[in-house]
């Protein structure tokens, strides 16, 4: 679905009359486009210490120009800022004032990036109100950016450095094209365990990220026949993947397509089956061997207020949206084909973080999917298997349109980015969680909501 909108006010003329009368002004997105340079124009390294000094460096090494200091009238593509030596909230005030100036040279799509530590792991209430004071801050950055632009958070656990390759991971995500809309939001990485990423991965720390950081993973996706689900199976597929699209015997037709369109396999099947994880696991050992990627996209609504709710309604939105999940990663923990590196990425939603009205019973059931990363996170803790899900807000889909027109404008408004996301958003930020990029990365609920909660 399109945002007629956005397309329109795009146009001088809309442009004018829009800013005359007031009315949202919704920029364009850049978003990714394959072989596209990270940064065009100098990236602004803020703040003091060794963690800048080294990052700045490692940022040299991307053919990136990169200034230490806003020089005046010069353009920027991002500017990151490098908190995490920050003790006390006076520390603050210098890199964060000089942000203020960066933004006002951001380029259209510009990137602005925070780095600093998490403040649950000090016990000092000084330098515990300075790390938190830092969320506070970026998030208030995020909203006063215009033109496109975002402004997300990288927080470091334990001794996790700034030039640590889950912390360089992260930042090459949330500077690129790939994290358009997410905005506002912050992902907490720790240091990778040696095993659980390839020797290619290893050396993109200092080289990029390569073109195909999928190449020879094989990947589940799940309500793959339409929508996200397909966007995410297109999306794994061109990153090197070798994607079976998993959908009901009743989107057959679809769901073939979409294993045609990527070069994968299909396999129709209900995942409320009890033996759903061990069908995929047959099929993924005959064919492949080993399953290193899980994406449980399939989901459904049954909205009704919960005065109205009747038991099949409220159970088969569970059944589907996170019973099946937890049956299935049972089954997968449980099989030696599933990777000892694996991925395994839950679709929750702004919805199971903020509520819905007439939405109980799905935002139960995506509230539970946060919940079961976040538990299963802790089992992982320590090794190379990772855990995470992602959260969409307003997203361009099907089921949106379906939305009375004038309440699916105000939703759509109603971001920091001022317009809806679409499925590829969704799908990009997922393949990043997937990748060895984001191996520091687990039992994290990443945001793709353009800083709203709207219920999706």
């Amino acid at each position: 679905m399109t945002d007629r909108y956005v397309e329109l006010v795009n146009t001088p003329l809309a442009a004018r009359l829009a800013k005359a009368l007031g009315l949202p002004r919704p920029s364009v997105l850049r978003r990714y486009t394959p072989g596209e340079a990270l940064a065009t124009r100098p990236v602004l390294v803020a703040g003091s210490g060794a963690g800048a000094d080294a990052l700045a460096e490692v940022i040299l090494g991307w053919d990136v120009e990169v200034r230490r200091h806003v020089l005046p009238g010069e353009k920027l593509s991002a500017a990151v800022v490098v908190l995490d030596a920050a003790d006390s909230p006076a520390d603050l005030s210098a890199p964060l004032l000089e942000l203020g100036q960066a933004v006002k040279l951001l380029v259209p799509g510009g990137r602005v990036v925070g780095i600093s530590r998490a403040a649950e792991d000090t016990t000092d209430p000084a330098r515990a109100a300075a790390r938190q004071g830092i969320d506070g801050a970026l998030r208030s950055v995020a909203h006063e950016l215009r033109g496109g632009a975002t402004a997300n958070g990288i927080v470091l656990r334990g001794e996790t450095t700034t030039t640590d390759p889950s912390t360089i991971g992260a930042l090459r995500f949330l500077l690129s094209g790939k994290s358009a809309y997410v905005d506002g939001q912050f992902i907490e990485v720790r240091a990778v365990p040696e095993d659980s990423v390839s020797d290619v991965a290893a050396a993109t720390a200092a080289e990029g990220i390569p073109d195909r950081p999928l190449a020879g993973r094989t990947a589940v996706v799940t309500g793959a026949a339409r929508g996200i689900g397909a966007k995410i199976a297109e999306i794994l597929a061109r990153d090197g993947a070798h994607v079976i699209a998993v959908d009901v015997p009743a989107a057959g037709e679809q769901l073939a397509q979409v294993a045609n369109r990527v070069a994968g396999t299909a396999l129709q099947l209900d995942i409320t089956d009890p033996d759903a994880g061990t069908r995929i696991l047959e099929h993924v050992g005959q064919r492949y061997g080993t399953l290193d990627i899980v994406v449980h996209n399939a989901g459904i609504t049954r909205d009704k207020l919960l005065a109205n709710m009747d038991a099949a309604r409220w159970d088969s939105v569970i059944a589907v949206n996170i019973s099946s999940q937890l049956l299935m990663n049972e089954q997968f923990l449980a099989s030696p084909v599933f990777s000892p590196t694996g991925r395994i990425i839950g679709l929750a939603s702004t919805s199971g973080i903020a509520g819905n009205r007439g939405q109980s019973n799905y935002a139960a059931s995506k509230a539970g999917v946060m919940g079961m990363v976040r538990a299963q996170a802790a089992a992982f803790d320590g090794g190379a298997r990772t855990i995470n899900a992602v959260a969409p807000g307003f997203i361009e889909t099907d089921m949106t349109a379906k939305i009375p027109p004038l309440t699916r404008q105000v939703a759509r408004r109603l971001s920091s980015l001022q317009q809806g996301g679409l499925p590829v958003d969704v799908a990009e930020t997922i393949a990043f969680l997937a990748s060895d990029a984001a191996a520091g990365v687990n039992g994290q609920v990443v945001r793709v909501c353009g800083q709203n909660l709207v219920g999706a």
